[in-house]
């Protein structure tokens, strides 16, 4: 049986959206799926070094931010980084970040950013990876 592929576009960088993106991603891992992630604008604000750990931005009811992410410490729910760290071991999972995304954000090079980053590529990537995919998630 082929491998399902599910293609993956972060545009939001908000800890509430990459949270659901971790989860979405532990589902994929749980069904051996082969999972692409192209990290674009706002998003490569969240992966560069300095922002991943201390981002709390949040993008919907923001105004129950601090209601969530006390939520999330009460759940004990790792932090999306982790989430996405451990799909990473269970499957086979690139994290592709836009050229044009880190540039936005000074982030030039693939040191600049987390270490869940496999490489700097153009947005055609993107595009061809989701015209392949079973499944493309614009988050």
């Amino acid at each position: 049986m082929k491998t399902k592929k599910l293609c993956l576009a972060l545009y939001s960088g908000s800890v509430d959206k990459l949270t659901a993106a971790g989860v979405i991603l532990g589902g994929a891992a749980a069904e051996d799926m082969d999972v692409e992630i192209y990290v674009l604008l706002q998003a490569a604000f969240a992966f560069k070094k300095e922002n991943a750990m201390t981002n709390t931005r949040v993008a919907e009811i923001t105004d129950k931010k601090d209601e969530f992410l006390a939520s999330l410490q009460r759940l004990d729910a790792p932090h999306w980084t982790e989430a996405f760290k451990t799909a990473k071991e269970m499957t086979n999972v690139k994290v592709h970040i836009c050229g044009f995304a880190g540039k936005v954000w000074n982030g030039f090079k693939l040191d600049d950013f987390i270490d869940l980053a496999d490489d700097i590529c153009g947005i055609g990537e993107y595009i061809s990876s989701a015209e392949e995919a079973d499944i493309n998630l614009f988050i």
